[in-house]
């Protein structure tokens, strides 16, 4: 049994001159896992797995703009308050990445590379649905490196210990001693979100990969899930955040999220069937991936012709 979760006490690891932040390598790979999965799904689905690559060179840049304009909107203080410095709002690497911002800037980094790699934007969508979770869990750990977003004080056996943080420096203050700072030990609100996101891949990978999804549906499901378990982890974070109506902004933002989730499986309902092909990359394949089935009416007309005729050899036997 764990006393306590112990934290970094430093953020960043120096090759020589070159640092490598632990945030930074968290969400590279998330990144590199989604692109992956994203790869995969679609070649299954007809199209080439590449394409992933293609689409994932403009949601990254588009996800981080958003993911840091949303962070500074929602927390201006830091930057435009009492003491705070406007040009800290471009140190992405220190922390600070709004995943709503990031999901809406990167969904339009993402109907714009699908648009250039051929691939419509629903298919690309279900393609990525369960890679943007498990990247999702994967880059909260960059959290872990630098010593945020963790919830209330607490003493249980996981509870998270907490280094006061130079953000600056990417590591802990030290005290007159040399000995790092320690604020306390709290709730790994980071970790609670990381296994949700897991939890939420493989609901999201078996449910798809059971044919009962349509087309969109599987990225409505993703919409749909997360913010449920964002709401109770927002609820637990003692971090300042601005609120509204007592609540915090994200917890009435997660909201909207979710009715908007819910919004789109719904509307879903009557679009073609989530296919999973056997052979990627045939252009039959690709037909009935679209709707038109081609490949499928054929082997059926074939079928029926055949049953017609060995019907018709019994009756003359």
């Amino acid at each position: 049994m764990l006393a306590t979760i112990p934290s970094p006490t430093e953020g960043v690891l120096w090759l020589g001159p070159i640092p490598l932040r632990g945030y930074a390598l968290c969400i590279l790979a998330g990144v590199v896992v989604a692109t992956i999965i994203a790869g995969r799904r679609l070649e299954a689905r007809g199209y080439e797995r590449d394409a992933a690559v293609g689409v994932v060179l403009w949601i990254v840049p588009f996800g981080i703009v958003g993911g840091r304009l949303y962070h500074v909107i929602t927390t201006p203080q830091p930057y435009f308050g009492d003491n705070g410095n406007p040009v800290d709002a471009l140190k992405v690497w220190q922390g600070g990445l709004g995943i709503w911002g990031a999901v809406a800037l990167g969904a339009l980094g993402a109907w714009i590379g699908a648009r250039r790699e051929g691939v419509p934007f629903a298919v690309l969508a279900d393609a990525i649905a369960p890679g943007l979770p498990l990247a999702q869990a994967i880059g909260r750990f960059g959290n872990y490196f630098n010593n945020e977003l963790y919830g209330r004080r607490t003493d249980v056996p996981w509870a998270l210990e907490i280094h006061q943080w130079d953000s600056g420096a990417g590591k802990a203050v030290v005290d007159s001693t040399g000995q790092p700072v320690v604020l306390g030990t709290f709730h790994p609100t980071f970790l609670y979100e990381a296994l949700w996101c897991l939890l939420i891949a493989f609901v999201i990978w078996r449910i798809s990969d059971s044919g009962r999804l349509r087309r969109g549906q599987a990225f409505g499901l993703y919409v749909m899930l997360y913010p449920m378990g964002r709401i109770i982890v927002e609820l637990m974070r003692s971090d300042f955040a601005n609120r509204i109506l007592g609540l915090r902004v994200n917890v009435w933002v997660s909201i909207l999220v979710f009715l908007l989730g819910l919004g789109i499986f719904l509307a879903r309902r009557k679009a073609d069937p989530d296919v999973r092909l056997a052979r990627a990359g045939d252009d039959s394949d690709r037909r009935a991936d679209d709707g038109v089935s081609t490949a499928s009416s054929d082997t059926s007309e074939t079928a029926t012709s055949d049953e017609a005729t060995c019907t018709t050899k019994d009756s003359k036997d």
